[in-house]
């Protein structure tokens, strides 16, 4: 009987740590899906188009097919996955319009990250083209470190990584890539 013991025993060994790794692949699924919490908006809407007022005066109007809120997580954004059009309107009345493919507001820093052919324009005809642009509502400025295309009056400049203000009366470029190219 004792021989019989020896054979069963290495037997009983790997049965039972077989089934303690099964029992454990299951428990670390759960652990899993307990960690991860489902990421979806908790506010949906299509064919937007949201007029902001500050003392009777129209400041900005966004217009989207698609809007995404995501305001009951950590950092609440909202996200604007089929892009916007944006017109911006200073004290004066006068218009700066932004299109994106994409864009996303952090509303913690009020930052709007805009991406995927991102044009700017305003009513004197100066655009600027880039592929990713940051906006800051609060001091109505924006930001790239990416390539852009800028035209204006005097021509169409090329450059990396511009900063100015909503009306474009402000610029500040970092690098510019290539000559000047006089409009005709």
């Amino acid at each position: 009987m004792k021989i019989k013991y020896k054979i069963f025993s290495p037997i009983i060994i790997v049965i039972s740590i077989f089934f303690t790794i099964i029992s454990c692949e299951s428990n670390f699924r759960e652990v899993q899906k307990m960690g991860f919490a489902e990421f979806s908006p908790s506010g949906e809407a299509d064919s937007i188009n949201l007029k902001y007022t500050d003392s009777g005066k129209i400041k900005a109007n966004l217009i989207s097919p698609k809007m995404l809120d995501y305001a009951t997580v950590k950092f609440p954004f909202t996200e604007f996955p089929k892009g916007i059009s944006l017109t911006l309107f200073d004290a004066n009345g006068k218009k700066t319009y932004v299109t994106s493919n994409y864009a996303v507001i952090h509303k913690i820093t009020d930052l709007i990250d805009l991406q995927d052919k991102v044009k700017i324009t305003n009513e004197t005809g100066e655009t600027l083209e880039t592929e990713q642009l940051y906006y800051d509502q609060k001091n109505e400025w924006f930001f790239t470190e990416n390539k852009f295309k800028f035209t204006s009056q005097k021509g169409v400049s090329f450059g990396e990584g511009i900063d100015f203000s909503k009306d474009f009366k402000i610029v500040n470029s970092q690098k510019i890539s290539g000559e000047v190219q006089q409009s005709e």
